[in-house]
């Protein structure tokens, strides 16, 4: 049975207005992103892969063109009922982290469950999904007493505790050495592939590429390329391939 369309983008274009000039950031996309997608959106500076990402994300919305978000029309949605759509169906993962500093790292992960109306559950929720992190002794740290490999875990806890259907992330490994982004990039194959969460990553990172089962080349707002890949060696719950 074939996976369900979460993502049906046709002839999407977005201009942004810079005082008198006006800039095209995309210039007609089309694509389909399915259920089970790990998927990267590549390409050079300025091709539109975080502009495609954000309105993916519903955090903006496109010129003109149609955009399908989890039987959605993004366009027709109130700026509410975006909102509402990223909280309950949505996880970000962001280059910077944006974790709340005074918090740690389960109330991090809590807050987003408790926008959410989740009540006593929350706490069991946030400590496994930081286990299965690799973070459960460190649940009650604040960021400032994690490692940047570590905050990044935490970020990527935060977005998947509530259960989304469609995860984004942006450059998720562009702060991380070698080591910790194939331990997060492992992880969130993990994640993947046991629970069946949708990755789409925006990235120039090649470690990111090479985990991709699906990569889809950006070049001057188009899509010049959209390649399956063979996939990578299986892992298990702690992202760790079955080879090591």
């Amino acid at each position: 049975m074939p996976a369900e369309t979460l993502v049906a983008a046709r002839d999407i274009t977005k201009v942004y207005n810079t005082g008198h000039i006006n800039v095209q950031a995309l210039r007609g996309v089309s694509v389909d992103i399915h259920e089970g997608d790990f998927m990267n959106i590549v390409g050079p500076s300025g091709s539109g892969k975080t502009t495609l990402l954000n309105l993916i994300g519903a955090l903006d919305v496109a010129t003109s063109g149609e955009l399908s978000v989890l039987d959605k029309d993004i366009s027709a949605l109130s700026k509410r009922q975006r909102a509402d759509l990223r909280l309950h169906s949505i996880g970000f993962v962001f280059q910077a982290y944006n974790l709340v500093p005074v918090l740690t790292a389960r109330e991090n992960v809590e807050f987003v469950l408790e926008l959410q109306g989740v009540g006593a559950e929350r706490r069991r929720r946030a400590h496994a999904i930081l286990d299965q992190l690799g973070l459960g002794d460190l649940a009650d740290r604040r960021p400032n007493e994690l490692s940047g490999g570590q905050q990044q875990r935490v970020a990527v806890a935060r977005a998947v505790a509530s259960r989304p259907r469609l995860v984004l992330a942006d450059e998720p490994t562009a702060n991380l050495d070698g080591e910790n982004a194939e331990i997060l990039l492992r992880m969130m194959r993990a994640l993947n592939e046991e629970h069946g969460t949708t990755f789409i990553f925006s990235t120039h990172d090649p470690r990111v590429v090479a985990h991709a089962r699906r990569v889809v080349t950006l070049v001057d707002g188009r899509v010049a390329k959209d390649e399956e890949r063979e996939p990578l060696r299986p892992v298990n719950h702690r992202g760790i391939t079955q080879e090591d």
